[in-house]
């Protein structure tokens, strides 16, 4: 029997597409083999940019945090000619935060290597020497640039088509804010002014009054007539602007004083007032010569505390609340900027307890001072260099100023840092809040509670706290509330822990 064409034919066919799916499959093989090769190089590329942008972050934020501990946001135009020691040109001796942002940057490697080329730059126009700004608004609330660029990126497969020197970068913008008179500016880059909410506030709360301007005889308040203002209450702007240093009184920030409760020191049950208001230079009142520290002083009225918890309380606390709140972070919400009790604002005194002793415990606690008030000299806090607390009239003798590691500091006791090394953040850096003593409406009452308005707040740097409860402290900042919402006392807005640094979005 013949065999059918049909047959045949189909058999034929089939006999000439023998070998073809080893192609197919050898084909698909280069084709996933190239993407495959593709995806392990694009994800190289991604992490890389992802590390770069993380590393531009912090490099952008740790110049923001050297420009916000300088002061210059007290010496918006750069009246002591001062700036150029923080960011000034890059010449290897001046311009701290433009060394620091660098120094970040080569410390965080970048797909296996260091950045090629970091560059930091300041001010909208990103001017490398910010001296050159100071009449744009850049000491109103400063922003910093970094971009970084990583040339000659290894990568796995893109060589063998002739791809090679692979370069990533990333640019990371971060601001230093200070509300203080900036409605009329905001944001360098928006034209926005965005306020913030305070994070960790202690309940000082001092009157609105510098107890070194004007300097009388031996200060204002004692022969050298009315103190001046820490705070313009029209505007919101800082009153004595300018940095302070080698005995030099320039302006406040780097101000040295004294804090001391304007309670009488007898009375260890109420906080019975001294002074009605409050006031700078008091002198002894009631509390008995020796209980009253050196001149410069001011005098504080404790805030109320107790109303809502308190966060980061250290394990040295002991329970007391006025303490507590001295040792941890008091509730943001106890303390809303410019809002008057007038208009419903919450923000109060309490004057029926002293807080000597909580203030000499919590104090001791919070910057691992040795027990006991010692003053002459640093018994495991941290400190500025030179530690003068004993008359601390004189104000730190250089500038930028430089915190020193105490031999009790965490960063000493748990972190291996060598005792007296350079630190750049401190436990003994807090923020108080100011407030308006003229205020009609706020008339203190001994042994009880008062509403008050805050008109701004005061960065310092405990020094010491003597065996009474004063405290020795050093202006590293002043937040005015800012004109944002139509001028002081205004509109309710948030306050602030000066001087916050941020993000923002590069421009």
């Amino acid at each position: 029997m013949k065999t059918p064409l049909i047959y045949g034919s189909r058999a034929a066919h089939r006999h000439s597409e023998r070998g073809v799916t080893m192609v197919l499959v050898a084909l698909a093989m280069v084709a996933i083999i190239a993407m495959a090769a593709l995806s392990i190089d694009v994800i190289t590329l991604y992490l890389a940019k992802q590390e770069a942008q993380r590393s531009a972050d912090a490099a952008a934020l740790s110049a923001a945090k050297v420009i916000s501990l300088s002061g210059i946001t007290g010496d918006p135009v750069d009246s002591t000619d001062n700036w150029i020691l923080i960011c000034g040109p890059d010449d290897g001796t001046n311009g701290l935060a433009t060394r620091v942002a660098k120094a970040v940057a080569n410390q965080n490697w970048i797909g296996g290597g260091p950045v090629t080329t970091p560059t930091v730059t300041y001010g909208p126009t990103k001017n490398p020497d910010c001296t050159a700004l100071t009449t744009t608004g850049f000491g109103v609330n400063p922003i910093v640039t970094v971009q970084l660029t990583r040339s000659s990126l290894p990568t796995f497969f893109s060589r063998i088509w002739g791809k090679t020197g692979n370069t990533i970068s990333a640019t990371a913008t971060a601001e230093v804010f200070n509300p203080s008179n900036s409605g009329n500016s905001g944001n360098q880059i928006t034209g926005t002014l965005i306020p913030v909410q305070p994070r960790c506030v202690k309940p000082w709360v001092v009157p609105n009054q510098d107890p070194l301007i004007p300097s009388g005889s031996p200060f204002c308040s004692q022969g050298g007539g009315p103190c001046q203002k820490i705070i313009n209450l029209t505007d919101g702007s800082i009153n004595n602007k300018g940095i302070s240093f080698n005995g030099t009184l320039s302006g406040i920030i780097g101000e040295t004083f004294w804090l001391a409760a304007d309670c009488d020191y007898t009375d260890q049950r109420t906080c019975s007032l001294l002074h009605v208001p409050p006031k700078a230079n008091g002198g002894s009142g009631g509390r008995g010569g020796q209980h009253v520290p050196p001149m410069p002083n001011l005098f504080y009225v404790p805030g109320q505390v107790g109303i809502t918890p308190v966060t980061a309380v250290p394990s040295c606390t002991e329970g007391d609340p006025f303490e507590t709140a001295i040792e941890g972070c008091d509730a943001p919400t106890n303390y809303t900027c410019g809002l008057p009790p007038g208009s419903g604002g919450t923000n109060a005194v309490d004057l029926s307890r002293n807080p000597d002793a909580a203030t000499l415990d919590g104090v001791s606690c919070l910057i691992h001072q040795a027990p006991g008030g010692n003053i002459a000299a640093p018994s495991g806090q941290d400190y500025l260099n030179p530690f003068n607390p004993v008359y601390p009239v004189m104000t730190p003798a250089s500038f930028p100023f430089q915190i020193l590691a105490g031999s009790s500091s965490p960063m000493v006791v748990g972190g291996g840092l060598a005792n007296g090394n350079p630190i750049s953040t401190s436990p003994s850096i807090v923020s108080l809040p100011i407030y308006d003593e003229t205020d009609p409406g706020a008339t203190l009452t001994s042994g009880g509670t008062t509403n008050v308005t805050f008109v701004g707040f005061l960065q310092v740097f405990v020094n010491a706290v003597d065996q009474w409860g004063n405290v020795s402290v050093t202006v590293l900042n002043v937040a005015g509330c800012g004109n944002g919402s139509g001028g002081l006392p205004g509109q309710p807005q948030f306050g602030n822990s000066p001087v916050p640094v941020r993000l923002i979005t590069p421009p």
